[in-house]
């Protein structure tokens, strides 16, 4: 796409739309359904993971399961957080990420990273998140050598960085690497996403959609993926996945022309700035009995920590994205507390290990489940 679509901003002139009630709804609000009581425990410590951590998750799944420890399956996924330096500041992120953050991942660490990716014969795929990703210096490299190495890459864009300084090129860049576009959009509807992630964005997401799709994304004959990522605007579960697709679809479709894959919902995790938002509501306690009353034993066996390893900018290793957030890295025997890259000669060492968790998650096992790949049933 030329330079004058993005100093123009192409397709500018569409009328953002407010959602009718009905649509508004569904974007809103889904207050899941009740299976089975969780088994409390005595926590120390204040605030949201005192309450949070009264929920024994691992007892949970020992009891649902009849089996011991929750163990990693494989490590196909590699998800790398390359920073938190990031163009917005949404209410609901758990990385805290923001235009003021200076943490960044370095050339060498990510070297390293690609080390393990050569040693790792398992690793499909190379998740690369922030932050916004694309800010990194190091990107582009990760990109590059990963699709060198027919290893599939998804980008998780929050679509206004493509108009910042700098990322004229960026989703030409992403179609000429064949990566998956993994683009947040939590709603169809302009009040709803800038109630959560700021004034103006609604409008910039429409045209990077529209500009994503001019190159070819979210068709069925270019192989080029776009797909949308829904989280709730408040404390309760995501809606169905499959039925919120559809509305997504249609109504993108009528009022923009935009077009994509699919819709991933996630559920909110009780940590970082959503905690914040829930403390100052009052609904510390509400969120997790929803979150613990809704617990679905078919999503164990889905859950992705199991079959993926998170990288922080730093180089430390983590179950997931979430307990990296919340500093609770790979629990591996070998004489150090914080395992990095440069501690393991191959990801595939990691297979068998015994996952850390927390009460926050029961984000991922409540209703449908949820995943950095959306609904888990």
């Amino acid at each position: 796409m030329s330079d004058t679509f993005w100093r123009m901003g192409y397709f500018s002139g569409a009328t953002p739309w407010m959602a009718t009630s009905r649509n508004k709804m569904a974007c809103e609000e889904f207050d899941g359904d009740h299976r089975l009581r969780a088994t409390p425990k005595t926590s120390a410590g204040h605030g949201v993971r005192h309450i949070v951590d009264q929920w024994d998750f691992a007892e949970t799944v020992r009891s649902s399961e009849g089996d011991g420890v929750l163990n990693a399956l494989d490590v196909n996924v590699l998800q790398v957080n390359v920073g938190k330096l990031c163009n917005q500041a949404c209410q609901h992120c758990h990385v805290e990420a923001g235009p003021k953050r200076t943490e960044q991942m370095t050339q060498d660490t990510a070297q390293r990273v690609v080390q393990l990716m050569d040693a790792s014969p398992s690793i499909h795929t190379l998740d690369l998140t922030g932050g916004a990703p694309e800010l990194n210096p190091s990107f582009r490299y990760l990109v590059r050598e990963a699709h060198q190495r027919n290893v599939q890459v998804i980008d998780r864009c929050n679509l206004t960085v493509l108009f910042e300084p700098g990322q004229a090129d960026t989703a030409r860049f992403l179609a000429d690497h064949q990566v998956e576009v993994v683009a947040s959009l939590p709603c169809y509807s302009l009040e709803n996403v800038e109630k959560q992630r700021g004034k103006g964005v609604f409008g910039k997401s429409i045209r990077a959609l529209q500009w994503l799709n001019t190159l070819g994304y979210g068709g069925d004959a270019t192989g080029l993926r776009l797909n949308l990522v829904y989280n709730p605007l408040g404390a309760f579960l995501p809606p169905e996945q499959q039925g919120l697709e559809k509305d997504y679809k249609s109504q993108l479709l009528e009022h923009f022309g935009i077009v994509f894959n699919q819709l991933y919902t996630i559920t909110n995790m009780p940590i970082k700035r959503f905690a914040d938002q829930l403390i100052r509501q009052n609904k510390v306690q509400s969120y997790m009995d929803l979150l613990v009353n809704s617990f679905n034993r078919q999503t164990v066996e889905g859950l992705m920590c199991r079959r993926q390893i998170s990288i922080g900018w730093d180089g430390v290793m983590y179950d997931c994205d979430f307990n990296q957030m919340l500093e609770l890295p790979v629990g591996l025997s070998i004489d150090e507390s914080r395992p990095t890259v440069f501690d393991v000669a191959s990801l595939d060492d990691l297979v068998g290990r015994r996952i850390v968790t927390g009460g926050h998650c029961f984000g991922c096992t409540a209703g449908a489940g949820s995943s950095c790949g959306g609904a888990l049933e």
